[in-house]
């Protein structure tokens, strides 16, 4: 039987790799799909000439083209590609969505196979179905946290790029040339998009909807109620420079505060799951009441359910403090 498992299991991981193989777009793909996300960029402002649009309307870039047409025009088909353009992953959510459902499929089928229980089956199939948004999750939060570290930098070399006698055009091409990464791509886009004739309202804009980070809220609107309303803008970048500084250090203090709390939170969530599975490998049926008899598996769910209803809670106790 465990034979048979594993080679099952070594039969669907060749099939799946081969399906992500075969669906991952072509060099040319990926380059044609860049020089369309471009003139939609240029298009949203209303500049795009009549023929990108309709090129736009009638190019098929995706080899999911049934799922293209079926849910492009929905929000959520819509915020998915804005959370993966945010992650700075070179995925397809097309792909993404597929790769879903086959986890679904795989993981509800995989837990039918050793306990046939259609809850822990459906379990499984979530835990299996999660992976890609959490792999695109953990991205975007990490691409964000990354471009507010260096965030900081990138608006102090705009300062002293302005007080040295530059345009806020001529400090942002500094800063893409200069800056760490992600800022000096994002800079350098906004540097583009100027030259295109974009306003710099709608570049920063733009700026704000590819990296979704507090801090960036507050120099764009600094920078945005300057050029309306006038004033000293060195003098606004560097108070700006010094508020997301001091909201670094107060974050830090914080994650450091709270530290010993998440960290009882995942061994009180985790432990006794794993103390079933390594009692279960020790002594093979030791849990078959708790699994097979009704009662028994009422008393799991129940469990289970308070498991995470409790992990829930020390999360918001923990991540209720914002600064």
């Amino acid at each position: 039987m465990m034979l048979l498992a594993l080679l099952c299991t070594l039969v669907f991981v060749i099939c799946f790799g081969l399906l992500i193989v075969a669906m991952t777009p072509s060099t040319e793909m990926k380059a044609f799909q860049t020089r369309l996300d471009a003139i939609a960029a240029r298009a949203s402002v209303g500049e795009a000439p009549s023929e990108a649009m309709q090129l736009l309307r009638k190019q098929v870039v995706t080899r999911f083209g049934l799922i293209e047409r079926l849910l492009s025009h929905y929000a959520p088909m819509q915020r998915l590609r804005n959370f993966v353009a945010q992650s700075g992953v070179k995925a397809d959510p097309n792909l993404i969505i597929v790769q879903t459902l086959v986890l679904l499929g795989a993981g509800y089928v995989g837990v039918m196979f050793f306990i046939r229980i259609p809850l822990l089956g459906l379990a499984g199939a979530l835990v299996l179905g999660t992976l890609p948004m959490v792999r695109i999750w953990w991205a975007r939060r990490r691409r964000v946290k990354t471009f507010e570290d260096a965030l900081a930098h990138a608006i102090d070399m705009m300062a002293r790029a302005l007080r040295a006698g530059h345009s806020i055009a001529g400090a942002f091409e500094l800063v893409s040339q200069g800056a760490p990464e992600p800022a000096k791509t994002e800079f350098a886009e906004v540097f583009r998009q100027q030259n295109y004739g974009i306003p710099l309202r709608d570049a920063l804009m733009q700026m704000l909807d590819r990296v979704p980070s507090q801090d960036l809220r507050v120099v764009v609107t600094g920078i945005i109620v300057q050029r309306e309303t006038g004033g000293n803008l060195v003098d606004i970048l560097d108070r700006t420079v010094f508020v997301i500084r001091e909201r670094q250090r107060i974050r830090g203090d914080i994650r450091i505060q709270t530290a010993q709390g998440r960290l009882t939170g995942w061994i009180l969530t985790l432990l006794p799951v794993a103390m079933l599975l390594l009692i279960n490998l020790m002594d093979p049926g030791y849990s078959s009441g708790l699994l097979h008899d009704p009662t028994g598996q009422k008393m799991m769910y129940a469990g289970g359910a308070m498991i995470v209803l409790g992990g829930f809670i020390i999360n918001r106790i923990i991540n209720s403090i914002d600064v």
